[in-house]
């Protein structure tokens, strides 16, 4: 099962996500976390990556790309892999399915937790006030201001996307605004057609 799972920040991917590692046993793969593993590792491809990060630049597609290459190819990716935070832009989803083709390899599915994105912002200040009530620490993520930043540079640059997987047809969508439990029977319903 490869997956990428697409939506705002705040829809969700990181609960479903969570779920789907153990539902099907595979990894959640993050770019950020591939990237500092990569670095630490002291692997080619991240020695290129700290290099660009040490500059001060940002880490080009190709090195992006590459680092997702080697990460699929370690044992507890060989049933599949769940992409979270990549591909972020057409060309990154263009050079994704290259590097898939040339691994014999092709996603299963784009999943799209669809959301309003003004209730979405309703939904984190609620999340927000709920940890502070329970005495609990409010993440980063959820402060108002970070979170609208969070989400217009979603729209600008990541929902482009979205469009590139429908256009060929890997696309499903899920309404991510019903509760948790409907989400992810509504995945599921989708995955049955892949497992």
């Amino acid at each position: 099962m490869r997956l990428i799972l697409l939506g705002p920040p705040g829809a969700g991917k990181g609960t479903q996500s969570t779920r789907l590692v153990e539902k099907f046993g595979i990894p959640q793969l993050s770019t950020g976390d591939m990237l500092r593993a990569a670095v630490k590792a002291g692997t080619p491809i991240g020695r290129r990556a700290k290099a660009v990060m040490e500059s001060g630049a940002l880490v080009s597609d190709e090195i992006v790309v590459g680092i997702v290459a080697d990460r699929i190819d370690e044992p507890d990716a060989k049933h599949g892999f769940i992409l979270d935070g990549f591909p972020r832009t057409i060309a990154q989803a263009e050079a994704l399915d290259a590097m898939l083709a040339a691994k014999n390899m092709k996603l299963d599915a784009a999943i799209e937790l669809e959301v309003d994105s003004s209730k979405l912002v309703e939904r984190i200040l609620r999340r927000a006030e709920e940890a502070k009530a329970a005495g609990q620490a409010v993440r980063k993520d959820d402060d108002p201001e970070v979170f609208k930043t969070r989400l217009a540079a979603y729209h600008k640059d990541t929902a482009a996307v979205t469009p590139y997987y429908s256009s060929i047809g890997m696309l499903h969508r899920v309404d991510g605004m019903a509760p948790i439990h409907e989400v992810s029977a509504s995945i599921d319903g989708i995955l049955a057609a892949y497992a």
